[in-house]
Parts: structure tokens; C-alpha cells; sequence
């Protein structure tokens, strides 16, 4: 692996291959607001389903809405970790120390952080190398709200979205008084850490700025993880609009603690296979964002420009070394326009956009070179009758020119342009006020990143696009503080872009499928208790070729999480369990393997007080020391064993 410091394929001392889907969506979507009986108001939520921050109307469909009130109440300390424990959403945790899990939307498993779509504001954070959106360097405290919505995304959002969307939504700064919070903390395996945001408003000028340091040994030998992070910007804002620019950094040190084998794994899981690999990174973002109102007309635009160095060093068996030094550097510029038209019971909503991307690399070391150019234009409309039923069509075209010149022998050089298309169709009803259908099918797609691309058998081919036929169908019954939604879905995929370990290749896949259901709910117990659990169950399976019928690897039959917050005066706590089924190992597409990755039940919680604009908090992860791992590429070997019990203690300042 020379382009990628994602610490993902590495960990598996080969080179980086994976999948991103190119998938195209047949969505049949639906909004599932369930609407107040007579006499109640409930309050509006902000949502951004077609890419504008506004109109509740028009909120994406099925979508998982986690509040700044959400995340204060649980006392989560990053973004990653709201999605998971909050979010119901699966993740494994990565071989880097730092807690930028990978997030499965979907049950793509190893694959999963490169079928999802991870926004800032707006902005693409889903890395066009091997790599995890690095949500860790988000400020939780400026987080407004996090959207999660599951399925095929791509009319809107384009490559990579198969398995779905999170964006990230951040607090526009409120008039008044100079306002920010402090946090400090620490914990076992010497992790502590400090977190400091400030934001004033001076009659619609406001400017913010936030940092945060963290450093921990981790569970592992030689896994210790050191990151510091600053964001800052500064905004104009009228009922027109607002204007502003955002500056971010990120800089990370990590050791890499590598794989163990079964035997190494049962004696000793904390030990390390790789005492003397480590590697770097260093971000830096530039956003200048702008929105417009006239009239009926709104328009939008973000351009972003992010450049990062990630450095790493390998010492291979045998005693080869690896030593890369990847520059890469992306552009993006997103302009988009909507018109929104009221006559009386119907409520029309047309999006059009363009969405324009330069991404460049080069290993100062190897002498790799890589980059890839896309343009696209996407229209969707969506109409609502009556506040009672929705239905909505969208389409995107884009075009990718992508090329790579490597002189290594064993990695590939190409130049290739790929046309792409992705449609969706989407619909709801309100059967009675508190029972809304919904559906969705479409076409999405994800194109071959350049990590993919630099392995493959034959060499100096690029891989073919991945295409995703898909399916949902469900329902939502309730109301605000009590609700459940339960839904179908199916995947049919074509050219599944996939690592084999086997061959130390990228490839793609014969045809595989997703298919199962998903439950989640909340409800309010009482006035101190609230409750919330999720339920994935899912197949992955090779649909046709040799393996057909077979279980596709590092998918999870079943994933269930569950949740019971309480509040009572100063005081709160929560607890959380989650459980997660077997699964196979990354080899064995033949499912040939007598042996199955365990299944594991991993039990959180937390305990506050407040008082005088404090916070003390204690707070601990896999409360019963629980032994397990959900990550191993190998039958039985190549395992990377998930961390143990770890407590913290947080104290934190408002003003």
C-alpha cells in the first residue's frame, strides 16, 4: 500500500483495495412525519433531505434526526460516537487508536465507510482515497443536528452513496453575549484530552473558533494516538442569506499496533505483531459557503478546498520496509437552485445543481502519481398533497476522467473516463395521522477510488463502476417522543468493488445482494425515562458465479442496540447495549471456513451532574471487559482485537 494512510488495508500488511459502489437506485422514498393529533404543535425540525437547510415539508425519508439536545443529554464527546451510540448505526473500530469507527449504513461491511456519503455542511468529507471520513475532527459542540439517511442517495449526492447519507449540520451562532464551553477529561490507557469552543454574534457578523487535543496509549501495544484539531470561521447572515468562510485543521500522530493470529490473539490480545510501524497525518480545509433567498428562489454554494500529507512507515515479514509520504489535495465546487411553489393544498419543490470535483496525489517516495476529474448535474422534484402524501423524481448524470501513472512494477497505470447515471423515485402516504407508508427504489453509483485501482489483476485495468439496484419499502407509526419505523430493503449489486486477501487484489465481484429489515424506535417512558433500540437483520449473498448462495464476508446477520436514558433535576445517566452476530471472515468467500467471527455484546453508560454551568460526568465502554474483535482477514488469523474496558472522567464549563 503505498497511496493510502487510511489505516484500514494495511491492517492486513497488504496492499489497499476496496469498494466503492457504483450504484443506481430505484427509490420509491418517503417522508415518514407522523402529524399531531388535533390540538397539539409539535415543534418544526430542521432538515436538509434535497441539499437546502430548510422546510420541514420536504425531510428526507425514513431520515434519523440526532439534536445538539440529543447529543448534550447523552454526553457523547465526538461525532462518530453520536452516530453509533444515538444513531443505532454499526461500526467497526479502526486499526488508527483514534474514534473514527467505520459506519456500516446497510450491511456492506468491510466496504462500508466507501458506500456512504459523509457531508459537512454541505461539503463532502468521504475521501476519494481508502480512507474514513475523518468526523473526529468535527467540534461535537457546534454540531446543530446529524441527519442519517439509509439507501441509495446518489441523484443528490452522487458517487459512494449506496448505503446511504450523514450529514452534518453546524450551529449558525446566536446574537448575544460572547458564549463557548471547556472540557476536559481522562481515562484508562492514558487517554485525556481538551476541548474548547468559543462563538459571538454582533448583528448578523459572527465568528467562532474551536480546538481540541486528544492523546491515549490505547488498548493495544504500539497503538498510541495523538490529535489535535482547530476549526474556525466567520459568517454574515440576513433573512436573505449568509456568507461566510470556515478554516479547518487536523494533524494526528498513531502507532499501528497490525494483526495478531488466533493463538497470539487467545494468549495475549493487547500484544502488538508490528512494534515498529507508525504514520501521520495532516489536514487542512478552506470553505466558502453562500446562500441566497429571493422570492420563491433560493440558491446555494459551497466551494471547499482540503490538501493532506499522510505519511507511514511498514517493516513487512522478511524485513522489507515500506516508507510512503501521499500529498493530496481536493477541490469542490457545488452550486445548486430551488424553487419552492405553495397553490393551496399542493406544495411543489424543484432542486437543480451542479456538483464539480479536481483530486490530485502524489507519493513524494514511490513517484506515484494518480487523479481524477468529475462534473455532474442532477434535477429532482418532489411535490406534497394535502400534507398527506409526497411523491418525488430525481436524476443525475456524471462523468468521471480518472488516470494514474505508478513505476512500481506490481501496481497499475491507466487512464479512463466512466459515464454514470442515477435516478430515483419516491413516494408516502398518510393512512391516519400517526401511520405514514413509505417507498423508495432508484438507481445509484459508486466509481473505482484510486486505492481500488492500484491493484487489480489484470494490472493497468480500472475496475468497473458498481451498480445498485434498490429497494425499500416500510411504515412509521406515532408521534413526536414516541415513534417507530420498520422497513424492507434490498440491494442488488453488479460489480461489487471488493479487496480479495486471497490475491492481494482489488476486484469485483459476481453479483451480490443485500436484503433485510430494520426496526428502530423511541418513546417516553415517563417524565425522567426515555427508551430507544434498534434491529438490523440482513443477508449479503453472492447472487450468481461460483460462490453463489454464498454469505458475502464481514457482514453481521444481526445487529441490535438498545438504549434508556434518564433525567431527573441536576442529575442523569444513560446505558446502552448492543449485540452483534457472527460473521465471516474476510477470506472466506467460499464460506469455506469452519470457524465464524464471534458474536459480541459490548455494554456502555454514563453518569452526570450539573450545577452553575458545570457538568461532572463519568463514563465508561464495554463495561464487562468484554474480549472480542470485528476485524480479522483471515480463518482464525490476521485478527485486530477491539478494546477493552475503558472509563473516563469529563468535567466541562458553559458560559
Amino acid at each position: 500500500m503505498i497511496f493510502s494512510a487510511s489505516g484500514r488495508r494495511f491492517a492486513t500488511l497488504t496492499p489497499i483495495a476496496l469498494a466503492c459502489a457504483a450504484t443506481v437506485t430505484f427509490s420509491l422514498c418517503a417522508a415518514a412525519q407522523a402529524q399531531s393529533p388535533a390540538g397539539q404543535t409539535l415543534a418544526p425540525v430542521v432538515v436538509s433531505g434535497a441539499r437546502f437547510p430548510n422546510d420541514p415539508a420536504f425531510s428526507p425519508v425514513g431520515a434519523t434526526i440526532i439534536t445538539a439536545d440529543d447529543i448534550r443529554s447523552a454526553g457523547v464527546d465526538n461525532v462518530n460516537e453520536a452516530i453509533r451510540k444515538i444513531g443505532g448505526v454499526y461500526g467497526r473500530q479502526n486499526v488508527l487508536g483514534t474514534a473514527d469507527f467505520s459506519l456500516d449504513l446497510g450491511g456492506f461491511g468491510d466496504t462500508s465507510d466507501q458506500n456512504i456519503v459523509v457531508l459537512l455542511d454541505g461539503v463532502r468529507l468521504s475521501e476519494n482515497e481508502q480512507a474514513i471520513a475523518l468526523l473526529s475532527t468535527i467540534p461535537i459542540e457546534t454540531v446543530e443536528r446529524i441527519e442519517i439517511v439509509r439507501g441509495g442517495s446518489s441523484v443528490l449526492y452522487g458517487d459512494g452513496a449506496t448505503g446511504g447519507t450523514i450529514q452534518i449540520i453546524t450551529k449558525r451562532p446566536s446574537p448575544g453575549a460572547v458564549h463557548g464551553t471547556i472540557v476536559g477529561e481522562v481515562g484508562s490507557y492514558g487517554s485525556r484530552g481538551i476541548r474548547a469552543s468559543v462563538a459571538k454574534d454582533w448583528d448578523g457578523f459572527a465568528i467562532d473558533a474551536n480546538y481540541s487535543k486528544q492523546r491515549s496509549d490505547n488498548y493495544r501495544d504500539n497503538n498510541a494516538s495523538s490529535q489535535e484539531n482547530f476549526s474556525g470561521g466567520m459568517q454574515w447572515a440576513s433573512s436573505e442569506g449568509r456568507l461566510g468562510l470556515r478554516i479547518d485543521t487536523a494533524h494526528n500522530d498513531y502507532r499501528l499496533a497490525g494483526p495478531l493470529t488466533y493463538a497470539q490473539y487467545q494468549l495475549d490480545a493487547r500484544q502488538t505483531a508490528t512494534p515498529n510501524d507508525f504514520g501521520s497525518y495532516d489536514s487542512n480545509r478552506i470553505t466558502l459557503f453562500a446562500e441566497r433567498r429571493i422570492g420563491a428562489f433560493e440558491f446555494a454554494a459551497e466551494l471547499a478546498h482540503r490538501e493532506k500529507i499522510a505519511k507511514m512507515y511498514q517493516v513487512f515479514p522478511g524485513g522489507f520496509t515500506s516508507n510512503s509520504e501521499v500529498h493530496s489535495r481536493v477541490t469542490q465546487f457545488s452550486p445548486r437552485l430551488r424553487h419552492v411553489l405553495n397553490t393551496g393544498s399542493l406544495k411543489n419543490e424543484v432542486v437543480a445543481g451542479l456538483d464539480f470535483s479536481e483530486w490530485d496525489l502524489n507519493d513524494s517516495i514511490s513517484k506515484a502519481t494518480a487523479g481524477q476529474r468529475s462534473r455532474a448535474i442532477y434535477l429532482r422534484d418532489e411535490i406534497q398533497f394535502n400534507q398527506n402524501a409526497r411523491i418525488a423524481v430525481g436524476v443525475r448524470h456524471e462523468v468521471f476522467d480518472k488516470n494514474a501513472q505508478d513505476p512500481n512494477t506490481f501496481a497499475s497505470s491507466y487512464q479512463t473516463s466512466q459515464s454514470l447515471n442515477a435516478w430515483d423515485v419516491q413516494a408516502s402516504y398518510a393512512v391516519i395521522p400517526v401511520l405514514r407508508l413509505f417507498g423508495k427504489g432508484g438507481q445509484s453509483y459508486r466509481v473505482a477510488n484510486v486505492d481500488d485501482n492500484r491493484y487489480t489483476n489484470p494490472l493497468n485495468q480500472a475496475l468497473q463502476p458498481q451498480i445498485s439496484h434498490d429497494l425499500e419499502f416500510g411504515a412509521t407509526l406515532g408521534r413526536d417522543g414516541q415513534r417507530a419505523t420498520l422497513k424492507w430493503f434490498q440491494h442488488r449489486l453488479t460489480n461489487e468493488i471488493m479487496f480479495n486477501p486471497v490475491t492481494f487484489t482489488n476486484i469485483n465481484l459476481d453479483p451480490t445482494k443485500r436484503q433485510g429489515v430494520e426496526l428502530e424506535g423511541s418513546v417516553r417512558l415517563n417524565g425522567d425515562f426515555t427508551a430507544s433500540a434498534s434491529l438490523r437483520h440482513v443477508r449479503a449473498t453472492f447472487r450468481e458465479g461460483t460462490n453463489a448462495g454464498k454469505d458475502v464476508v464481514l457482514v453481521p446477520k444481526n445487529v441490535a442496540t438498545a438504549r434508556l436514558n434518564w433525567t431527573s433535576g441536576i442529575q442523569s445517566a444513560n446505558v446502552g447495549v448492543q449485540w452483534v452476530d457472527t460473521q465471516r471472515y474476510g477470506n472466506d468467500f467460499a464460506n469455506t471456513c469452519a470457524a465464524v467471527m464471534p458474536s459480541f455484546t459490548t455494554i456502555d453508560a454514563r453518569y452526570a451532574v450539573r450545577f452553575s454551568g458545570w457538568e461532572l460526568a463519568v463514563s465508561g465502554d464495554n463495561l464487562l471487559d468484554k474480549k472480542y474483535f470485528s476485524r480479522a482477514y483471515g480463518c482464525q488469523g490476521n485478527i485486530y482485537p477491539d478494546a477493552g474496558r475503558l472509563l473516563k472522567f469529563t468535567a466541562r464549563y458553559d458560559f
